[in-house]
């Protein structure tokens, strides 16, 4: 089908669209809006992709977040299987996050490790990379000016990107895609990074189930409330929804191959 709208990232496979998934899932088939399901560790990246193949408006992205389910190890043979589907078109989550889990040095090794594994994934199979990162930016860009210039190929995008607009110009330096999130709808110090970012770096998600946008602050997200943050996008970009819904779409195809 056409579509309108692209949701970059969400979570279709949790357990808060169990009792009403099929409608959430229609509701962006009428709509005309397309996304990535996102996995956070094997279980949830496998079901990511099952859901994919379901529907011809869904992709995959497969990886394993810093610090969701931190008992499991990262096993390229498990993951490299499933990224080799043609419905798979990020590794990620990845990334680092001092926030909640990077308090010792031991711990920060082990997420870089956990990382630094799917970077390497991403680059074997062609993939562009989905990154969690949070209170670890000095880390990130240090880890990802390496990456990128050794592989000037690799494509990246920064998930749910609610920083500076100085820390913005810092990975957009890197070549980086920045995918805002609905908090950019209730907040306004996130507008100097959408002003810095060029039109065709930008990305647009829900995040969903979490942060909706306003005005559904509060409730559960779903992806077809991605249409509030293109609208916000589009009003600090000074141009229509609809050129701002049918840019973002362009990027998407772009960086994701869909």
């Amino acid at each position: 089908m056409d579509l309108k709208f692209f949701d970059a990232h969400c979570h279709l496979q949790l357990s808060q669209f169990d009792i009403d998934r099929a409608e959430v899932l229609e509701r962006m088939e009428e709509g005309h809006f397309g996304g990535v399901v996102v996995g956070v560790d094997f279980a949830t990246s496998r079901e990511a992709l099952e859901l994919a193949e379901q529907y011809g408006f869904l992709w995959a992205a497969v990886g394993l977040h810093p610090h969701d389910n931190v008992a499991e190890e990262f096993d390229m043979t498990i993951y490299r299987e499933l990224a080799a589907d043609p419905k798979v078109v990020a590794i990620g989550e990845c990334g680092l996050d001092y926030f909640r889990s990077g308090t010792t040095d031991e711990e920060r090794d082990a997420q870089k490790h956990r990382f630094e594994s799917q970077i390497a994934l991403a680059v074997e199979v062609g993939k562009p990379l989905i990154i969690h990162c949070r209170d670890a930016h000095d880390d990130m860009l240090a880890i990802l000016k390496e990456h990128t210039g050794t592989h000037p190929e690799l494509k990246v995008i920064i998930h749910f990107f609610t920083g500076t607009g100085e820390l913005a110009q810092q990975y957009l330096d890197l070549g980086c895609y920045l995918s805002f999130p609905g908090p950019i709808t209730y907040a306004d110090m996130y507008d100097e990074s959408i002003r810095v970012a060029p039109l065709d770096k930008i990305l647009s998600e829900t995040d969903s189930p979490f942060a909706a946008p306003v005005p559904f602050r509060g409730k559960r997200n779903e992806p077809v409330y991605v249409e509030e943050v293109v609208k916000k996008i589009a009003a600090i970009k000074g141009v229509s929804v609809d050129a701002m819904a049918a840019q973002i779409l362009e990027n998407a195809k772009k960086v994701f191959g869909v």
